[in-house]
């Protein structure tokens, strides 16, 4: 199978580099200033082991390349940015006939619960992968993916429950890149559990590195609406036990070149300066299902209107104190 990485930050990078390295024939997919590094300089991915350049397949479209039938797209952009990528690859033409909406896979490996969704009004075939990979990308070509000994840990399912030969297949071939890649049935069930977990990334994306008691306790407040919000819902998130039996021990997260640890996906939104964030998609699909199902989010509210608000100023990341945020928070609870 040959993979079509539909979005190269730090996640697409990664699952592409570490393809590549293992064999596997890649295409990246990216736009403006990453789309000119990549096709100028390669794909620079750092890892334990090293640095490597990966000069693979650009495009910044389906126009430009031929799709076949044993092509995998997989989707890494961010939620925000998932309606448009969609749009364009559904509709693209695959050799011998259909669309890739009819004909290809679509593997989501994002945050939040919304792009298999979208996804499935557009592709007959979604599968949803629940990303626990440590990467940053901040600077156009370059991924550090510190991850070790695994590089990430990311199960994978069919959309919305199930398995198949497909992902069965796919599994196998990102296990032997240094991605585990768990095959379950209910991989919505872990995506709902990274859900919570990313609820700390607006606190992070505003206020750095999530590091102080208070910031944990700001997390604490959010998560807490969150699960509340899932219980009204009547869905099941992946327990703690069940995670750290999957996961513990089997991937570390420490920067390894000794430097401190830098933030998630969300605070290098605005250390790019991109002008969007996926708290929508975090915070807001809390605030959705509370809405829905009468269970209030005051904490969830504050977050994801201030991290839009950093985003669509182009805030510095980090320039809120923990305080500052707590008290507007506060203000509303």
């Amino acid at each position: 199978m040959r993979y079509i990485i539909v979005g190269t930050g730090a996640v697409g990078g990664a699952i592409g580099g570490r393809l590549a390295e293992a064999g596997h024939e890649v295409v990246l997919v990216a736009r403006g200033a990453q789309y000119a590094a990549l096709r100028e300089d390669g794909l620079s991915l750092t890892t334990p082991e090293g640095t490597r350049t990966h000069r693979l397949p650009v495009v910044d479209g389906p126009a430009e390349l031929r799709l076949e039938r044993d092509d995998v797209l997989v989707l890494a952009v961010k939620t925000q940015d998932a309606t448009g990528a969609l749009d364009t690859w559904s509709a693209a033409p695959v050799q011998g006939g259909g669309t890739a909406g009819e004909c290809l896979p679509l593997v989501c490996a994002q945050n939040g619960v919304e792009s298999e969704r979208l996804a499935l009004r557009r592709f007959h075939r979604v599968y949803a992968c629940c990303v626990y990979l440590p990467a940053t990308f901040v600077e156009p070509g370059r991924v550090v993916a510190a991850g070790a000994p695994l590089t990430g840990i990311l199960h994978l399912g069919r959309y919305p429950s199930g398995t198949d030969d497909t992902v069965r297949a796919i599994a196998a071939d990102w296990e032997k890149a240094r991605l585990e890649a768990p095959v379950v049935p209910d991989v919505m069930r872990w995506k709902y559990a990274k859900l919570l977990s990313n609820l700390a990334n607006a606190i992070e994306a505003a206020t750095g590195v999530l590091d102080s008691p208070e910031g944990r306790a700001l997390f604490g407040r959010a998560r807490a609406e969150g699960q509340a919000v899932l219980r009204a819902a009547g869905i099941e998130a992946t327990g703690s036990e069940e995670q750290e039996a999957a996961r513990g021990g089997r991937i570390r997260f420490d920067p390894f070149d000794g430097s401190a640890r830098g933030g998630g996906s969300s605070w290098q939104s605005l250390a790019r300066g991109t002008g969007t964030i996926e708290a929508d998609y975090l915070n807001g699909e809390i605030a959705l299902l509370g809405r829905l199902h009468g269970v209030p989010t005051p904490v969830n509210d504050v977050l994801r209107r201030t991290a839009d608000t950093f985003a669509r100023e182009r805030r510095a990341a980090g320039s809120m104190t923990v305080a500052e945020l707590t008290a507007l928070a506060d203000a509303v609870s």
